[in-house]
């Protein structure tokens, strides 16, 4: 009886710094509040950005909510859970990563009173996992579908689409420009799902077109080398191919074999734009110039090379229809511009994709957030006991989407939010579309204005702000071992013992080709 009265004994490493219960669960929902602060007034229109420094001098500015988060130098493990949960989000459907540290924060702090007051972790969960099931289920219920509509109309649709994600961007004034340029190139590609498909180039300058022309001069090597060099040239020249693309260097002397037998070439060609350009023609990357036969060549009509301010492009046109690509080049004055522009272009490019993949679509400005607000307060009058208390906090928490917009652009947020409140109940139904109104400070059937995003979208978003809240709030202790010593000592050797590969290239023959 003795035995079974002494209490259990655990030994951990020395220097083990612990923390449990409701103090660690109140210092975990701080943290993370405090990081939804930093990108809480990124989200909608008017855009605000945020100008991050590193180490090295160099400074990013952006108002994309994946991007200043990776950019964080975050050190409290609770709150490193909303950037996996971000780089989730954008890794999955591209858009709405801000509104996600955002929801999730919020629900955070709506749970923050009740874990103060002495209510358990998990009760809250379960509400939020029930609101969160019937918060999805009620955008599929409003969503919209665009499917068995015409070509043009189904284009015009996913350009508004696309718009809409670009309305808050630093390109947000030529949206409509560039909105169009993503629905091309995404339709482009067809059903084909890889993202690399489409290239995005930043340029600096003026546009200039350029004729094809090489001048190289051949430089004297030693003979050994010549008859190594000379059997892979020959070997290229025979194989057929009229364009050489290779991601290593390539020389003087090799540049000149190639013009003599009227073969382009161009070195230092990333790998991405290799397998590009191998989808599109239909080609295979090589690693070797051996035994090359038709099968692995690519094909074209038109090959030109087009001068971009300081850089130039290869451009195929003609390809076979069977692997299409697109590229977008983007022009700016600073470097800056025209990253934060990527960064915008790849946002609307994942959401016409979803939209295009998925066909149903939801009102935006929050009007889908406030609908699933008021239905949830709805059904939180049907609960008894204090799940009630948890779902109205969360349908609360849903509130902060059209909130946080009129903050930032010096509305009154209380003043928008009753006009919507009162205009959703409506029995007719047709109160469902209305959300704010960024440029008037009011409230407006944002559906019947075009401001549309892919129902997908806006599902993921909100389980994943709801899977990131749940997660932090199930964390009751954090256990803090030393770091270890041969740490950086294992990373050291593992890189000395790395090995350096050969570097692939692409050859394309000519087959009904145009050159100019």
């Amino acid at each position: 009886m003795a035995a079974m009265m002494q209490p259990q004994i655990i030994l951990l490493k020395e220097g083990t710094d612990t923390s449990h219960g409701k103090p660690q669960l109140i210092n975990n929902i701080n943290a993370c509040t405090a990081v939804v602060d930093s990108v809480r007034t990124t989200l909608g229109p008017p855009e605000m950005d945020k100008l991050i420094p590193d180490d090295k001098g160099n400074t990013t500015i952006s108002n994309d909510g994946a991007t200043i988060m990776k950019l964080l130098d975050i050190v409290h493990p609770s709150a490193k859970t909303l950037v996996a949960i971000v780089n989730s989000q954008d890794s999955d459907v591209g858009d709405e990563t801000t509104i996600v540290v955002l929801l999730a924060g919020e629900f955070l702090k709506e749970a923050k009173p009740f874990i103060e007051d002495g209510v358990h972790p998990w009760n809250l969960i379960h509400s939020y996992h029930t609101a969160s099931y019937l918060a999805m289920n009620k955008i599929k219920e409003l969503a919209v579908s665009i499917e068995g509509r015409s070509f043009e109309e189904k284009k015009d649709l996913l350009q508004k689409c696309a718009a809409t994600t670009l309305s808050s961007t630093l390109i947000g004034g030529e949206k409509e420009f560039f909105a169009s340029m993503v629905v091309d190139a995404e339709m482009a590609i067809g059903q084909d799902d890889r993202l690399n498909l489409i290239g995005v180039k930043k340029v600096r300058g003026e546009i200039r077109e350029r004729k094809c022309r090489n001048q190289a001069q051949c430089q004297s090597i030693v003979d050994a080398e010549w008859n190594i060099i000379f059997d892979k040239l020959d070997k290229c020249v025979k194989s057929g191919a009229k364009i050489v693309l290779s991601r290593l260097a390539i020389g003087d002397l090799a540049t000149q074999y190639f013009a003599d037998h009227d073969i382009f070439c161009a070195r230092r060609v990333t790998e991405e734009d290799l397998q590009r350009v191998a989808a599109a023609t239909g080609g295979t990357v090589q690693t070797t110039v051996n035994n090359i036969i038709d099968e692995v060549l690519g094909c074209y009509e038109l090959f030109e090379e087009k001068q971009v301010g300081n850089e130039r492009f290869n451009i195929f046109s003609g390809c076979p229809t069977s692997g299409q690509t697109a590229t977008i080049v983007l022009r700016g004055g600073a470097d800056q511009f025209i990253k934060e522009a990527k960064r915008s272009l790849h946002d609307a490019i994942m959401i016409v994709r979803r939209a295009l993949r998925n066909s149903t679509v939801v009102a935006g400005g929050g009007a889908i957030d406030m609908e699933i607000s008021r239905y949830l307060r709805q059904h939180a009058r049907t609960i008894a006991g204090k799940s009630q208390l948890f779902i109205n906090s969360y349908a609360k928490a849903l509130e902060i989407i059209p909130r946080q917009p009129c903050d930032k652009a010096g509305f009154d947020a209380t003043d928008v939010l009753n006009k919507l409140r009162q205009k959703h109940p409506l029995p007719s139904g047709e109160g469902a579309h209305y959300g704010v109104d960024i440029n008037t400070g009011g409230i407006t059937d944002t559906f019947a204005n075009f401001v549309w995003k892919p129902a997908v979208v806006k599902i993921s978003a909100i389980n994943a702000a709801t899977e990131a809240a749940c997660l932090v709030l199930s964390v009751d202790e954090t256990v803090k071992n030393p770091k270890s010593e041969s740490a950086q000592g294992e990373a050291a050797a593992s890189a000395m013992g790395s090995e350096r590969g050969g570097g692939p290239a692409l050859l394309c023959p000519r087959r009904g080709m145009r050159r100019r």
